[in-house]
């Protein structure tokens, strides 16, 4: 069993420094225009429960894979740190967090919603929140069983670049996941380039698009990864909660 030693400290910084201010600037002006901005109390509430119907499709999905996710990790049984890259305010890591005794971190550049997420979950002794890109070096020597993106993939750039970042934080037979993100077939991601400067120009915010990014599972082709999920397959074409986006394992092979 792999035993975690103590319980990290809540790492928001004492000075508030913002690493993006017009990345974060332009995404909480986009969430409230997509009325995703949501109270401390309706944050304890999801995904059990939403405000806006508007996204109760979405909701559903991703409590679905937030599900699926917390099953799949008890199935290990054993403890776990875990790290979440990009974890907003915070709701999918506190769905881990029934996993007994496992620790779980949430990093994210956007300090609006990780102060929302450390106000909303400070009680759970098992969670931490840390402000800063990953690749700044705010993890130091950590190591974590479990890497999640859980819908921030697409505001990396390069894949290759973010998951070998991820591999200095990963212990031996540890895996990196990737979920409620799509996957493009690379004929499509030019057609889907202009949708998103077509959807953040329509919203006012076309500076938006250029943070936001479109990846092939051909993006993966230097790394060992299985398909979890896979939206294109028949069984999953015929399904009534079939959602559109892949989950990906990436283990790292590695082990003592």
């Amino acid at each position: 069993m792999n035993e975690v030693a103590s319980i990290p400290k809540k790492h928001l910084p004492a000075g508030k420094q913002r690493t993006n201010n017009d990345f974060e600037k332009n995404y909480l002006l986009c969430r409230a225009i997509e009325k995703r901005i949501y109270s401390d109390e309706e944050v304890k509430q999801l995904p059990e429960r939403f405000v806006n119907q508007e996204h109760a499709k979405e909701w559903a999905i991703r409590k679905r894979s937030s599900q699926k996710m917390y099953q799949y990790l008890l199935r290990q049984k054993k403890v776990l740190n875990i790290l979440e890259v990009g974890c907003g305010n915070g709701w999918f890591l506190k769905t881990l967090a029934g996993i007994p005794d496992s620790l779980l971190t949430g990093t994210d550049i956007n300090l609006a919603e990780l102060e929302q997420a450390e106000r909303v979950f400070s009680a759970n002794k098992r969670l931490r929140f840390m402000h800063g890109d990953i690749r700044s070096g705010i993890l130091g020597d950590d190591l974590f069983d479990i890497i999640i993106f859980a819908a921030s993939i697409p505001y990396f750039s390069s894949l290759n670049e973010i998951i070998t970042r991820c591999f200095e934080h990963l212990l031996p037979g540890g895996e990196i996941h990737i979920l409620d993100s799509r996957f493009y077939k690379p004929h499509e991601i030019t057609e889907a380039k202009q949708r998103c400067i077509q959807y953040f120009t329509n919203q006012g915010l076309p500076e938006m698009a250029g943070y936001y990014f479109h990846h092939s599972l051909s993006d993966l082709a230097p790394f060992r990864y299985s398909i979890l999920y896979d939206p294109e397959s028949v069984f999953h074409k015929l399904s009534r909660n079939r959602s559109p986006f892949h989950w990906v394992c990436i283990k790292n092979e590695n082990v003592n």
